[in-house]
């Protein structure tokens, strides 16, 4: 089987095993990555880029390397690939819980939950509150848990995947901008920014394609993106939000406390602000753009592959 077809049915195996098992509840691989990186930071840290910049070349490229290793054998290393950096099931399972207790009146059991989507503190807010947190949460992870990974495979195969998600992580663990990772943390910001300027778009392109779905029109998430994408600090999650806000017909930011203080987010959208009733619309668009973004990329990872295979036959 040719690389670019076997890439395509790893992708397609991968996510069906995404959908069927979901994360892995032990021992799963990016867990122990971000244990690995905690430990290598007691090492490496110093308030400093350079010492940032090291730090993620070390990470990112050794996990790049081990997929270099493995890609050769076929489906499979793509496949296990696919199903270890995937999150879109939990995300959507996630979801769908969230907009369950809150449709009962369960809003103790909603701030509960919200951690587990985002870093916003759960105590001040109220069920609309919730709802809003949560959607936009799932709107920009629909992009960084299933959209992104699925591009990077298609693209580059195990290689894109695993690197994909330790850039991401990284971000995760050092990408801030408080005392402590200012400097050391502005690598992982700067080269995860990067890693999602196409999938953000491609984001949005696909929520503008599958909005009718969900009673929206491809015309208004196109118009949102473009008027209102660009106030949002983040240049990639202010395209998927803006998107999904246009998709849904809703507004979202504004008044955004978090643990360690308020931000004061830029209105998304011209519509109402989300309800209840629109988390679980927003978790079908979710589960839409990522069925949407599968099909892309079992199309793409062919076409990615014929260059290679060029220069190949022509090394011969």
């Amino acid at each position: 089987m040719r690389r670019g077809a076997s890439t395509a049915a790893g992708l397609l195996a991968g996510f069906a095993l995404d959908r069927v098992f979901g994360d892995p509840r032990r021992l799963h691989p990016v867990a122990g990555f971000g244990m690995l990186a905690a430990s290598l930071e007691t090492i490496t840290y110093a308030d400093r880029r350079r010492a940032g910049i090291v730090h993620e070349a070390v990470l990112v490229g050794a996990t790049v390397g081990a997929g270099l290793v493995v890609r050769r054998g076929g489906v499979l290393p793509v496949a296990l690939a696919t199903w270890t950096v995937l999150g879109g099931r939990s995300l959507v399972r996630t979801g769908r819980e969230m907009a369950g207790r809150l449709e009962s009146g369960d809003v103790a059991g909603a701030r509960e939950l919200l951690p587990a989507l985002c870093g916003r503190d759960p105590e001040v807010l109220d069920a609309d509150g919730l709802a809003r947190a949560a959607l936009e949460s799932i709107a920009e992870n629909t992009s960084d848990a299933a959209v992104a990974p699925l591009l990077w495979g298609a693209v580059a195969g195990v290689p894109g995947l695993l690197g994909y998600r330790a850039v991401n992580t990284l971000d995760a663990m050092i990408g801030y901008r408080n005392q402590r990772y200012r400097r050391f943390g502005w690598a992982a910001a700067r080269l995860d920014d990067l890693a999602n300027l196409l999938p953000a778009r491609v984001t949005g392109l696909l929520t503008a394609a599958v909005a009718p779905m969900v009673g929206g029109r491809p015309g208004a998430v196109v118009r949102v993106w473009r008027r209102d994408a660009a106030r949002h600090p983040s240049p990639n999650a202010g395209v998927v939000e803006a998107a999904a806000a246009g998709a849904l017909g809703i507004r979202l930011g504004g008044r955004t406390e978090y643990r360690h203080g308020v931000e004061q987010r830029p209105e998304l959208g011209s519509g109402p602000a989300p309800t209840v009733a629109d988390l679980r619309r927003a978790v079908r668009l979710s589960e839409l753009v990522q069925y949407a973004a599968l099909v892309s990329a079992v199309v793409l990872a062919p076409l990615c592959a014929i260059p290679r295979e060029r220069r190949r036959t022509r090394g011969r």
